[in-house]
C-alpha cells in the first residue's frame, strides 16, 4: 500500500483585487485558491521552460541526420 503525504500551507497575503480577479477570470476558476495555484504551477512551468532554453543555448544538440530520431521514435 502506497502512502502520499501532501504538506500545505495556509498563506495570509495582501493582494490587489483587480489582480486577484484577472487571475480567477484567466484561469476560469471559482475559487481564489484554485485560481492562485493554478497561476503559480504556470509560472513555475514557464520559469522551468526558460532555465531549459538557457541549457540548451549554451550547449545545443546539432543533428546531421533527422532519419535516425524519426527510426528510433518509431521503435519507442
Amino acid at each position: 500500500m502506497a502512502y502520499r503525504i501532501m504538506y500545505r500551507m495556509k498563506v495570509t497575503a495582501i493582494i490587489a483585487d483587480d489582480l486577484i480577479s484577472n487571475v480567477k477570470r484567466y484561469t476560469r476558476s471559482s475559487t481564489v485558491t484554485e485560481a492562485i495555484t493554478i497561476a503559480l504551477k504556470d509560472w513555475v512551468d514557464i520559469y522551468n521552460i526558460k532555465e531549459l532554453n538557457k541549457q540548451i543555448k549554451q550547449n545545443p544538440i546539432f543533428l546531421e541526420n533527422g532519419q535516425s530520431i524519426r527510426e528510433l521514435n518509431r521503435v519507442l
